[in-house]
């Protein structure tokens, strides 16, 4: 995916085994999808508490939260519940999605977990930002929330 391209629509289940469309997702504004290798790690935990932290300031610019990592709904479910998640957290256990977006790890026929990538998709589901880092846990939130103003500002 580049930026400026249509994201075609998906659906995935999230933590509560709720089918979640794209589509649905974006039908009030602006979607930060956060790919993240594995639930309740050390690294994704400080990520993942980092959006929820940002909350309020994710709102406030219009848009929702969505984390995506290949775990089942039932580890996203104790992910959410252990650390106070409060948006939606989905199952892409085939890597199907992460593959769209091109975070897919594989190793021969194994799929492996996601590479760390956040992306912003607008209403229009056009994706509008992306950003990646392995190490910088903060910068995926950091950067998301400046890059809703500035799309905020341009229209």
């Amino acid at each position: 995916m580049n930026i400026s391209e249509q994201v075609p629509n998906f659906s995935l289940s999230d933590q509560h085994g709720k089918l979640r469309s794209l589509a649905e997702l974006t039908a009030e504004g602006p979607v930060v999808l956060f790919f993240y290798p594995v639930a309740s790690s050390a690294g994704c935990t400080k990520e993942a508490c980092h959006f929820r932290d940002l909350a309020a300031e994710f709102a406030a610019a219009g848009a929702m939260i969505v984390g995506i990592s290949k775990d089942s709904p039932v580890r996203q479910l104790e992910f959410a519940t252990g650390n106070n998640l409060n948006y939606p957290l989905l199952s892409d256990a085939e890597g199907e999605v992460a593959d769209l977006f091109g975070v897919r790890r594989r190793l021969l026929a194994r799929t492996l977990p996601s590479k760390r990538a956040t992306f912003i998709v607008d209403r229009e589901r056009v994706l509008r930002f992306s950003v990646s880092s392995e190490t910088n846990m903060n910068v995926h939130a950091d950067q998301a929330l400046a890059a809703l103003a500035d799309i905020s500002a341009t229209g």
